[in-house]
C-alpha cells in the first residue's frame, strides 16, 4: 500500500532535506545512486508516514540512516528507538551508520550495507536479475 509512503504533506520537507544534504549523505549517495550497490535502487530522503529516511530501497525494504553526534543525546536516542520500532512494524529493516564512519572508511560502510542486504534478501530476490549476492 502506498498510504504510508511519500505523503504530500511532507513533500517540502523531503525536498528541503535533499537540497541541504550533509557531507556524509553526499558521500554515501555517490555509492548508492544509480543502482551502484549490488544493483539495488535506493532513494534519498524517502518518506514513510511522518518519518523521512536518509536512504531507502523499496525493493529491499531497507533504510540506511546516517547519524551525527546529535544522535548520541538521550532524547534523540529514544526518538530513534521509537522510530525504528515503528518502521520495523511496517517490515522495514534499518541500518544505522555514524557519520564519522563514512568519513573514515567508506569501504567499511559499504561492506556493512552489503552485509545487511545479503541478510535481508530472500532466495527469490537473489535470482531476480541482480548481480550475484
Amino acid at each position: 500500500m502506498t498510504i504510508h509512503y511519500n505523503k504530500n504533506q511532507y513533500k517540502n520537507n523531503r525536498k528541503r532535506l535533499r537540497n541541504n544534504s550533509t557531507n556524509a549523505e553526499i558521500i554515501l549517495w555517490n555509492y548508492l545512486k544509480e543502482k551502484k550497490l549490488l544493483g539495488f535502487k535506493f532513494r534519498r530522503q524517502y518518506g514513510v508516514d511522518q518519518f523521512i529516511l536518509d536512504f531507502y530501497s523499496t525493493e529491499l525494504k531497507l533504510a540506511v540512516e546516517l547519524d551525527g553526534k546529535v544522535h548520541l543525546e538521550n532524547k534523540i536516542k529514544q526518538h530513534d528507538e521509537n522510530r525504528d520500532a515503528y518502521l520495523k512494524d511496517l517490515g522495514i529493516t534499518i541500518i544505522r551508520i555514524n557519520n564519522d564512519e563514512v568519513y573514515k572508511d567508506i569501504n567499511l560502510v559499504l561492506e556493512k550495507i552489503t552485509n545487511k542486504i545479503k541478510e535481508t534478501t530472500t532466495p527469490s530476490r537473489k535470482h531476480s536479475g541482480h548481480p550475484s549476492l
